[in-house]
């Protein structure tokens, strides 16, 4: 056998002759035999030195366990994995880990090849040669690749080149040849780009995570690095109640990224925690201390981004630095229509984009039909930091004039099939929006206002899908405040400020708002503005209780909008108001003609959101003609239309209706829960039912028929569960999407507001377990406990926790 093959492994003879005895024993047989062996290049092959090449670290491996098990599942499928993501992502930690734990796997072993400091990339094959450790005398003429072919053969060995980003070519030239000569061995690289060939499979390392299992108070993979990372500096130092959400801030603003948390850990020896958040708006400036065992490239934030931009050509830096003009998220169109000129025209966007992809320097993430990209908040300042200040002014009036073309395309698809698509890209690019209106503030010309009144008002339904009710109020204001010239365009940004003041029941407020928009609109010749006006004043009215008044302003502006046929999506919510205000006047009949009227032509136009008006208005007509079974049907085919979009309005409009329904049906206990919801809802953007004393008496109706049914004590215990509901929980419960939740009678009441694990961490609470113990009970960390056990004190509005104890106790909970 070695006659034939003098290279074999250790392995591979032990597995081929079935050898049962000492493993050392066989090595020391099969090396005397191959002392005696020529090998197949003509000289004695000398005995191969395979070091422990694994470098140590005296810092604990905290938060990448989801990313090991990935690993080893990928290692068990692909001879070929790169890790990728930016600098100080923690790539090469991973990596050493996995080296250690797998190290089993492989039965001639691990090795680790670190590449950072080689500059020639001719020498990378030796490198790698002398990085596993073998001891090769020079041999003219043969090629050192095909001298580690040789070596390699047939082992089965797993190799880690870490750092491969600056010699990627060659890596990737090495890797292939390596791969398609071998048999069974593996190799794992780290890179910020990845090394592009056919067998290689990219493993993305994503950022710490702040929270686990999105619980916003739970404590994440960055907060627990912080914490080992904080006492290494102060030995004192531990998270806290008081501390916590500080910590977590901060993780956030250093994009989790592992070396940046080290680095501003290493500034505790002199900052508070508090001062620490404070300085972060500098902190390429600020994270420049650190370890200095560690690499050069690692020993500051600023040198690990150095390390990147000097890897880019010169057109992938001007890119780099244009697209920090972005708040978050981008797609392809926005960033040619932004960051293109004669210096960077528009058709190099798109490779120079993949460019920075593939170097880990954007990450790119899917959004429906369309990719998107986004960078680091780390890497994006310091893309900024290279643009001068006359193209930085340029960059941010080009991505004003692209949000606004983006809210009007938005308007211009709203009452189509395109609509769903335009409300997607409003909710991704709420941030850009965001920048984009604080830029026209910030430094506003008479050009910048008139973009930014364009944008918060002729999209009067942006609190739908772009802003929250409360977020496009406070741009409206604030605009309002600034953009006082008596113009036609103050008009339309008085009135949808009305409208959205009105929806809050800040009816005050709107009443003057409203009259001075129809004032401007009627100098200014502006019907569309003026017909707008007037049907938030009719719907102000009816919401006041003013039937009277409201009733000829409706069919005031409904007269008007037949005369313009371009506001179409008006003209279908002014049919929704008046369908609700004949409902309220008890005349059903006028009210379905005013709903179907909405829900023909929109299904016509494959419209989706103003559909799941006319469906919610077609419910409230069936339950006040006691059809309480078409009622429930139709408030569920609303609110699920409601689910694409962000429309806590009309969602919390629909949940009311559903919750009559479940009343008026029989099913008190759901009911109830979703009353609870709907009034958590209303409170989240202003009053309840538009502040409405019609329509808070008729919800009080139901109310009271759920109440007499359950008894007092059983209503609110099912009242607080709705009220304890996020939006999506709701919108689960609501169809029937998950086991209902809705506690047992007997069962003490609060603990329905837990979930599964939080239970059971309480039962053990119950019985005087401390934290410690619980964790080792349940196999978890003490800090998950912990975060368990504020959730279980909030839940039930307890602050000790042997209130737990006394609570569980005599209802028998176990």
């Amino acid at each position: 056998m070695l006659a034939e093959d003098p290279d074999i492994s250790i392995a591979e003879v032990h597995r081929t002759i079935g050898w049962d005895r000492s493993r050392n024993t066989l090595a020391k047989l099969v090396h005397r035999i191959r002392a005696e062996v020529p090998n197949q290049l003509g000289e004695v092959d000398p005995l191969p030195h395979y070091g422990s090449s694994i470098p140590t670290f005296s810092t604990g491996f905290i938060g990448r366990d989801e990313e090991l098990f990935a690993l080893r599942r990928l290692l068990g499928t692909e001879r070929l994995v790169t890790i990728t993501g930016p600098g100080g992502i923690g790539k090469t930690r991973l990596a050493v880990q996995a080296a250690n734990d797998f190290r089993r796997a492989f039965a001639d072993g691990v090795r680790f090849v670190e590449l950072a400091s080689l500059n020639t990339a001719g020498l990378l094959a030796q490198a790698v040669l002398d990085g596993l450790g073998i001891i090769e005398p020079d041999r003219p003429g043969h090629p050192v690749e095909d001298i580690l072919v040789h070596h390699l053969r047939h082992k089965q060995m797993l190799i880690i080149l870490d750092n491969c980003e600056h010699i990627v070519d060659s890596c990737a030239d090495l890797a292939a040849h390596l791969l398609r000569n071998t048999t069974q061995v593996s190799i794992v690289a780290t890179s910020r780009e990845r090394l592009a060939i056919p067998a290689e499979h990219v493993f993305t390392l994503p950022p710490l995570s702040t929270t686990r299992n999105n619980d916003p108070t739970s404590i994440g993979a960055a907060l627990e690095l912080f914490e080992s990372r904080a006492a290494a500096v102060l030995a004192d130092f531990a998270l806290t109640e008081s501390n916590r959400d500080t910590v977590r801030r901060i993780c956030m603003q250093l994009d989790g990224i592992p070396l940046s948390i080290e680095l501003a850990c290493a500034r505790l020896s002199v900052l508070s925690v508090r001062d620490l958040e404070e300085r972060l708006d500098r902190r390429l400036e600020l994270l420049t201390t650190g370890n200095r065992s560690g690499p050069e490239r690692h020993r500051s934030l600023q040198a690990t981004v150095d390390w990147s931009y000097e890897l880019c050509t010169s057109t992938q830096q001007k890119l780099w630095a244009r697209l920090s003009v972005f708040a978050d998220e981008f797609d392809l169109p926005m960033a040619e229509q932004v960051c293109s000129d004669d210096e960077l025209p528009a058709e190099l966007i798109l490779d120079g984009i993949s460019s920075l992809v593939g170097k880990s320097l954007l990450q790119r993430e899917q959004r429906g039909e369309r990719a998107r990209f986004r960078m680091l908040e780390t890497i994006r300042e310091y893309g900024a930091a290279k643009l001068g200040a006359t193209e930085a002014v340029a960059l941010q009036l080009r991505h004003l004039e692209s949000c606004s073309t983006l809210v009007r395309s938005s308007v211009e698809s709203w009452g189509s099939s395109g609509q769903q698509r335009a409300g997607e890209l409003l909710r991704s690019n709420r941030a850009n929006l965001r920048k984009a209106l604080q830029t026209a503030l910030s430094a506003p010309s008479n050009e910048m206002l008139a973009t930014a009144t364009e944008l918060v008002s002729t999209a009067w339904f942006l609190w739908s899908s772009g802003f929250s009710v409360r977020e496009h109020r406070m741009w409206l204001m604030h605009i309002a405040e600034i953009d006082t010239a008596p113009t036609a365009r103050r008009g339309r940004l008085l009135a949808t400020l009305g409208l959205v003041q009105t929806m809050q029941g800040d009816r005050s407020a709107a009443s003057d708002v409203l009259d001075e928009s129809i004032h401007l609109a009627s100098a200014c010749a502006d019907n569309a503005t003026i017909a707008f006006a007037t049907q938030t004043k009719g719907l102000k009215e009816y919401l006041g209780g003013d039937f009277e008044s409201a009733e000829p302003l409706f069919q005031d502006a409904l007269t008007r909008y037949e005369e313009l046929p371009e506001n179409t999506d008006l003209l279908w919510a002014l049919h929704i108001e008046m369908g609700m205000f004949y409902c309220s006047m008890l005349d059903p009949t006028r009210a379905l003609e005013h709903f179907e009227f909405v829900r023909v032509h929109s299904e016509r136009a494959g419209e989706q959101w103003m559909l799941s008006y006319a469906i919610y208005g077609l419910g409230l007509a069936a339950l006040a003609d006691e059809r309480y079974d078409e009622a429930l049907r139709r408030a569920i085919e609303s609110l699920t239309l409601k689910k694409e979009f962000d429309d806590v309005v009309g969602t919390s409009l629909v949940t009311d209706l559903l919750s009559w329904a479940e009343a008026a049906a029989g099913s008190k206990e759901r009911s109830a829960v979703l009353l609870g919801a709907a009034s958590q809802m209303w409170d989240s953007f202003g009053m309840q039912l538009y502040g409405s004393r019609h329509w808070v008496e008729r919800r009080a109706q139901f109310e009271a028929t759920a109440r007499a049914g359950l008894g007092d004590e059983r209503f609110a215990q099912c009242r607080r569960r709705g009220a304890a509901m996020s939006i999506p929980e709701m919108v689960r419960f609501a169809l029937e999407e998950e086991a209902p939740g809705v506690p047992e009678a007997d069962e003490f009441a609060d603990t329905a507001l837990l979930s599964p694990r939080e239970l059971e961490v309480a039962r053990l609470v119950a019985d005087g377990l401390t934290n410690k113990e619980i964790a080792a009970r349940m196999v978890v960390s003490p800090r998950t406990v912990e975060g368990h056990v504020v959730r279980i004190l909030r839940k039930l509005g307890m602050t000790r926790r042997h209130q737990v104890a006394t609570a569980l106790r005599p209802r028998g909970i176990r």
